[in-house]
């Protein structure tokens, strides 16, 4: 048995992918943690068009890689321990797995567990704008128990570049994990009268 906190990232084929890339390399100097990372073909194809990135550039960032249809690996059972999983960024398609328990591949099947298991899920949606379907799949996965956090950029930390909001929505994500990656600019209030 490991000492360290289990985290599982899937990133999926959605818009985005550097989200779930900016975890691993937010998590890897972390010496309690170990990362266990399930990327899908389509993420592979979109790392490709959105970053100078390779897969084995973002592998290589994980403790663990598992392929994106063993259901048979060991984040695929109830008794895996873990905190949990985010699934950065998600796509509409494996929204709706992990909302209906379709699970034919490991980063829903892996979701799946971690909400059975009562683990935290965090589901960073990508998709705008939306329809009645992305709606009812949103409540249908909150009501199973995961935590839809559409990758919305806050701008009253006044951020000075795309990596700024990258790091602050990684950061808040790792957040609902119970882990500070030290990236959020946290609300201090607004002071003074504002009336």
């Amino acid at each position: 048995m490991t000492d360290r906190r289990r985290v599982i990232i899937g990133i999926t084929g959605a818009s985005g992918t550097i989200l779930g890339v900016r975890m691993l390399q937010l998590l890897r100097p972390l010496p309690d943690v170990e990362t266990h990372l399930v990327m899908s073909p389509a993420a592979t194809r979109t790392l490709l068009i959105e970053t100078d990135l390779k897969a084995d550039d973002v592998t290589s960032l994980a403790d663990v890689t598992h392929s994106f249809k063993d259901i048979g690996a060991s984040i695929a059972s109830g008794s895996f321990r873990s905190e949990g999983m985010i699934v950065a960024p998600c796509s509409v398609k494996t929204l709706g797995a992990i909302a209906n328990c379709l699970t034919d591949d490991l980063i829903s099947r892996a979701a799946d567990v971690c909400l059975k298991e009562r683990r935290r899920v965090v589901l960073m949606f990508r998709e705008t704008p939306l329809h009645a379907g992305h709606i009812r799949a949103m409540q249908h996965a909150t009501e199973a128990g995961a935590i839809v956090m559409p990758a919305v950029v806050g701008l009253y930390y006044k951020p000075q570049s795309v990596d700024e909001m990258i790091d602050h929505l990684a950061g808040r994500a790792l957040d609902l994990l119970g882990i500070d990656a030290g990236t959020v600019k946290r609300w201090q209030g607004q002071g003074g009268d504002t009336a």
